[in-house]
């Protein structure tokens, strides 16, 4: 049952907010807070109530429900039989029945997308239509205000028994959670900070994050200045940049973990909790550019200049984007044809070139540029001013990524911008720097992987074929038992390759898992394309249709190919780790 007191608050909320009776310091969506009381999110009933009616109405409504409580300050709804229910059968007279509650579709069944006829179906009008209805709609249909007010009562003797994952709670489908947050199941690798930090995130993005993205992917927007302040308060942005002397005074996820204690295990444990918003133009919009770009800046930048930027970023204020590809040279970064040339007296660099597929380009301040120098490579912080444009590039998943083409036109750069050597040595700051892209592509590649195999086990067993589930078909279970070992076996080795990188400084990870990390990306999102293929298979038409219950499907299987092609292709990254496999080959190997 809704909680009254909620929906009063709501209502009482709406009336003196036009009449400036109370402080209101947070609005959004369903949620009110007035002087610390909070509006129970989700509350479909206040939402269509005060969005609905007049200020003036909303209190007298507010009376009103007050009378209808009971002792516990639950709504009292009516009970009717399951034979009071079938007499409404008809157009112009219509109820259902959805998991023990009776909804009145008499108005509504004249604006069903699906037309009335399906409403009117001998096992749909009057009956319990609950099988149907999750056949074709999801869950969160019946949390939408305009579909939860049409709830008229409950069935007699009838309990609900179909309940929505809770806020930040963990899923109970198998192979939904990895191992290690699943009950009965033992790790090595994580501690109690780690239990606690992972909860506090999956409610950061159940309450922020989800909405948002889901608002925003399709219409393009990059996510709002109040989403980048919510991620900068809980030092997100810092935390991205893995564990380190730049944590040292902050505090971590609202105090869930110290930062001597913030290791590689929390920073996978972020990438795969920020991965299931089901946004993947969105995902990389919440800063994906900072993400990859700020460790070369961590890394290689002199004082002042590093801790100016540091500081202006992790605190959300700035934004700052890799810019390594051109349309003249992708994985091929030595061919790099932008050029850097240093000024006689040698205080600066003038840059020109141009920059291709550059993620977060379109909104970023500080660009880290891989140039091309008369002595070789040079990689450049070259801030957001005067000669540098960017124009949105079109691409699949959308342009809430703010990916972009970047143009530098005679830009001048002061010689104190440049990262790492300056003598053109800066292929090892590129090189470097993709180690821990990768790594962090290959968290957040299993994480999506994963929540499409929740989604599969799902469906298969709610929807109905020849009478039986679906997952009752031996061809389906099969589909099912590779997408699981496929999510299974990458997570082990990600998880193995993070316990080395705990372990290992930066230059030895550069030196012993550069192959490895590169034949694991590899394999996430190469396994990752199979497991979207099987996901379509599994749910048909509507895992290729934008809206409804294969929504999630479709976006995977449209976007998964970005994965395959981010940080270096699957076919050069194979050979990559082929060839840091052969370096190590002992010179007198023999069968």
């Amino acid at each position: 049952m809704f909680g009254l007191q909620s929906c009063i608050l709501a209502l009482l909320y709406r009336t003196c907010k036009r009449y400036s009776m109370l402080g209101v310091t947070h609005v959004d969506g369903t949620v009110a807070r007035m002087k610390g009381i909070d509006v129970i999110r989700n509350f479909a009933v206040a939402e269509s109530l005060i969005t609905r009616r007049p200020p003036y109405k909303c209190l007298v409504l507010a009376v009103a429900l007050l009378a209808a409580q009971d002792n516990q300050g639950n709504m009292v709804l009516k009970e009717f039989t399951k034979g009071e229910v079938a007499k409404h059968a008809k157009a112009g007279d219509l109820w259902i029945i959805i998991d023990s509650k009776v909804y009145d579709l008499s108005k509504f069944g004249a604006m069903h997308p699906g037309g009335i006829s399906v409403l009117l179906d001998g096992d749909v009008a009057g009956q319990d239509a609950t099988e149907t209805f999750f056949g074709l709609h999801r869950y969160e249909v019946l949390q939408r205000p305009q579909y939860a007010r049409l709830q008229i009562g409950t069935v007699m003797g009838d309990r609900q028994t179909i309940f929505p994952r809770e806020v930040g709670a963990l899923s109970k489908v198998p192979y939904a959670e990895p191992t290690w947050l699943t009950a009965g199941y033992h790790s090595p690798y994580y501690r109690d900070h780690h239990r606690a930090f992972q909860k506090f995130l999956r409610t950061f993005v159940d309450e922020v994050l989800f909405p948002d993205a889901q608002a925003l992917q399709e219409k393009g927007k990059k996510p709002g200045k109040a989403v980048f302040d919510a991620l900068a308060s809980l030092n997100i942005h810092a935390m991205r940049l893995g564990p380190g002397e730049h944590l040292k005074g902050r505090t971590l996820m609202n105090g869930t973990v110290k930062p001597e204690e913030f290791d590689c295990f929390h920073e996978l444990i972020m990438a795969q909790e920020m991965s299931r918003i089901h946004a993947r133009g969105y995902h990389d919009g919440v800063a994906g550019g900072t993400a990859i770009g700020l460790p070369a800046i961590k890394n290689f930048a002199q004082s002042p200049l590093r801790e100016k930027i540091l500081e202006e970023v992790m605190d959300g204020k700035k934004l700052v984007c890799l810019a390594i590809s051109e349309a003249f040279a992708g994985s091929d970064v030595a061919s790099t044809r932008t050029f850097a040339k240093k000024s006689v007296d040698g205080t600066y660099y003038t840059v020109t070139g141009t920059k291709k597929w550059i993620t977060n380009g379109h909104f970023a301040d500080y660009f880290v540029t891989g140039c091309r120098t008369e002595k070789g490579m040079i990689v450049l912080l070259i801030e957001r001013g005067e000669g540098v444009e960017t124009k949105h590039i079109n691409i699949t998943y959308g342009p809430a990524s703010g990916t972009a083409f970047v143009t530098f036109d005679q830009v001048k750069v002061p010689v104190e911008n440049v990262l790492g050597p300056d003598n053109g040595g800066g292929l090892i700051v590129i090189l470097s720097n993709f180690n821990h892209e990768r790594w962090a592509m290959c968290c957040s590649s299993v994480g999506a992987q994963r929540l499409i195999v929740e989604e599969c086990l799902k469906w298969t067993t709610q929807r109905k074929v020849f009478g039986k589930p679906l997952n009752s078909q031996a061809v389906i279970r099969s589909k099912l038992s590779a997408m699981i070992a496929r999510v299974e076996s990458a997570h082990a080795w990600l998880e193995s390759i993070t316990y080395q990188m705990c372990q290992m400084s930066y230059k030895q990870q550069s030196a012993l898992l550069a192959g490895q990390i590169a034949l694991l990306k590899k394999h996430c999102t190469e396994t990752a394309q199979l497991t979207a293929k099987d996901a379509v298979q599994i749910f048909g038409g509507r895992g290729i249709t934008k809206t409804g219950i294969g929504r999630f499907i479709e976006h995977y299987h449209t976007n998964i190919a970005f994965d395959a092609i981010l940080g270096g292709t699957e076919d050069v990254l194979g050979d990559l780790g082929v060839r840091q496999a052969l370096k190590q080959m002992p010179k007198n190997a023999r069968l």
